[in-house]
């Protein structure tokens, strides 16, 4: 699945998710879907495990859902 925000686009699926920013820099974050955590009211992503810490903020809670649905794993409400 891709999923435009206004900082760049995330590809996501069961396994695996890319964010890639948008920018000079060309910065990407990649994380196994088991890394990461889904946060309801800011819409932010999180990743934690060996080794990364990342967040980022989405633009909206349907950019969340539509995240949610395509990695299978629930939003945690703030």
């Amino acid at each position: 699945m891709l999923i435009k925000f206004n900082q760049g686009r995330i590809i996501a699926n069961n396994r695996d998710l890319m964010i890639k920013l948008e920018g000079d820099a060309k910065v990407t974050l990649q994380a196994q879907v088991d890394e990461i955590s889904l946060l309801g009211g800011a819409n932010v992503i999180t990743a934690l495990g060996s080794g990364l810490s990342w967040s980022v903020r989405l633009d909206n809670r349907e950019q969340l859902d539509s995240l949610a649905a395509a990695v299978g794993i629930a939003i945690q409400e703030s």
